[in-house]
Order: C-alpha cells, then sequence, then structure tokens
C-alpha cells in the first residue's frame, strides 16, 4: 500500500479526470499513472480488503491490480464504463480469486494432513491397494539380475550413494551405475511406468 493514497496536490479527482489518466497510461505516460495510482490505490485496497480481510494479502492483491492496470490500460474501453469501475472489477476479480485459491490450498492441505476428510476413508482399501503395490515392486525386483537387484536395493532403500553401492557389492561404480540404469529401466517397463 503506498504511502500517498489520496487524490494528487491534495485536490479531488473526478471519474472523468480517472479516464484522462488511464487513456494516457495506456499510451505509457508514467506520470500519468502514477497520479492513476495515486487516486485508485486507496479504493482499490478498500474493496480488495473487504473480500480477501487478510491486511498483508490485501496489500499484495492491491499491488497485483495496479501492475494489471498499468499492463492492461490499453484494453480499457470508455464506451464499455469508467475508468475506476474498470480497476475496481479488475480488483474484485484478482480478490475473488486470491480467496479461491488460497480456500483451494487450505482443502489440499487438509486433505493431506487428514487424507480421509471430505470423503468416504477406506482404511481397508487403502492398505490392500498398498499391499498389492508392495507385492508388484517385489515382483519386479524380482526379475532383475543379481547385481542390479542389489545395488537398486542399496541405493534406493538404503540411501547409499554410487560409490558407496559400489564398495558395498565390491564392484567398480561405473559398473555399478550402468547395472543400476539398466535396472531401472526393467523396473519401469515391468511397472509399465510411463517415460
Amino acid at each position: 500500500m503506498p504511502a500517498e493514497t489520496g487524490p494528487p496536490h491534495g485536490g479531488t479527482v473526478s471519474g472523468h479526470d480517472a479516464d484522462a489518466l488511464l487513456g494516457r497510461t495506456a499510451r505509457g505516460d508514467e506520470r500519468a499513472f502514477e497520479l492513476l495510482y495515486d487516486v485508485t490505490a486507496a479504493p482499490v485496497h478498500g474493496l480488495v480488503r473487504r473480500v480477501v480481510r487478510d491486511p498483508a494479502m490485501a496489500e499484495e492483491v492491491t499491488q497485483e491490480v495496479m501492475i494489471e492496470v498499468w499492463r492492461s490500460a490499453a484494453r480499457y474501453d470508455p464506451g464499455r464504463g469508467g475508468a475506476m469501475a474498470w480497476i475496481l472489477t479488475i480488483a474484485h476479480r484478482r480478490a475473488v480469486d486470491r480467496v479461491r485459491r488460497e480456500q483451494a490450498a487450505g482443502e489440499r492441505e487438509a486433505r493431506t494432513v487428514h487424507p480421509g476428510a471430505g470423503g468416504a476413508h477406506d482404511p481397508v482399501g487403502e492398505r490392500v491397494e498398498a499391499r498389492l503395490e508392495h507385492e508388484r515392486v517385489r515382483r519386479c525386483l524380482g526379475t532383475l539380475t543379481h547385481l542390479q537387484h542389489e545395488s537398486v536395493t542399496l541405493a534406493y532403500y538404503g540411501g547409499h550413494s554410487y560409490r558407496e553401492v559400489a564398495a558395498l557389492v565390491g564392484a567398480p561404480p561405473n559398473t555399478v551405475r550402468t547395472r543400476m540404469r539398466d535396472g531401472i529401466i526393467r523396473l519401469r517397463d515391468c511397472l509399465g511406468v510411463e517415460r
């Protein structure tokens, strides 16, 4: 939120003046945009604050609105309404979008923290699915050569680096790297994972 949010030079600005300033802004006049910012930032912030509620978020959205006004001023059509109405429409849309994004993020987080929230929770079904997936991986690991199986298991389940795996299995690091690459390709094909 800018320090100076009232009309420029202490006077009042009419809707007609805002229209003229937006027209000049559309032509790239930075001074006109500064004056337009001074005239519109407070009403924009007030509207956004009523929708968003959070003061810090309202300031962020206000700045986003003003950046959008600068970037899209050339799309303003005075035949469809005044500049202030156009700017406040952008502000309202941005504020509502932010609230929706925040709500969706909160819902995603809630589902992550509480997987059963928002839907039927089937712990038995989830356990069966996990067991089947585990069995598929185990079956596919069984298709690997001994060195591939050992290397992949030590690296992915044991958390070892190529060099550590090489030392543990007694093979050169390049050999381990090649075997692991081949093993991963074979696993991917066995599991039907898309590239």
